[in-house]
């Protein structure tokens, strides 16, 4: 695990290829592909610090959210609308433990507040499995969110891997 809320870069690439595998519109063999990634990244760096490139993504998913609409009457709050709206869906994924819903959302509401999502949760210790699990579950419930406030489906995935592409090219 890497400290200071640092995370590594194939560490959240796996997280994206997270959300990609439970993303129905994946294609079959991109799907497959974000697999085999999950696995590569999770036997180099482990599932810990694959978790915390999933609460990393999930800081900066939050922040597209809040940061990125128009400024007029629609904004989306925090606190009454954003978390809310992603807590109550949580249990539309069955795998998803009830008893991680509190950490879960201190990492939303640390986003919300323009926190480092990672260092907010590492003060917590090590993150286990189920909870890993609800944070992934996070994830494709904000991705889910952008692509409804746009009204263009797969709009975040096409930034993230564009992101992701050019930091690739910058290490080539």
């Amino acid at each position: 695990m890497v400290s200071d809320g640092v995370v590594v870069d194939g560490a959240i690439r796996a997280a994206w290829d997270s959300y990609r595998v439970l993303e129905k519109s994946t294609p079959t063999e991109e799907r497959g592909q974000a697999q085999q990634r999950v696995r590569a990244a999770t036997d180099a760096y482990g599932h810990e610090e694959v978790s915390r490139g999933t609460v990393f993504l999930v800081g900066v998913l939050t922040g597209y959210l809040l940061v990125e609409q128009d400024g007029g009457e629609d904004r989306l709050d925090p606190l009454s609308d954003l978390i809310p709206a992603v807590i109550r869906r949580l249990p539309s994924f069955e795998m998803a433990d009830p008893a991680q819903v509190p950490m879960v959302t201190g990492v939303l509401m640390a986003a919300a507040m323009g926190m480092d999502t990672v260092a907010w949760r590492d003060q917590f210790g090590r993150i286990p499995p189920q909870e890993a699990l609800v944070h992934t579950f996070v994830l494709w419930l904000l991705a889910d969110l952008f692509d409804s406030m746009t009204e263009q489906p797969g709009t975040i995935d096409r930034r993230m891997r564009e992101t992701f592409d050019s930091m690739a090219a910058e290490h080539s």
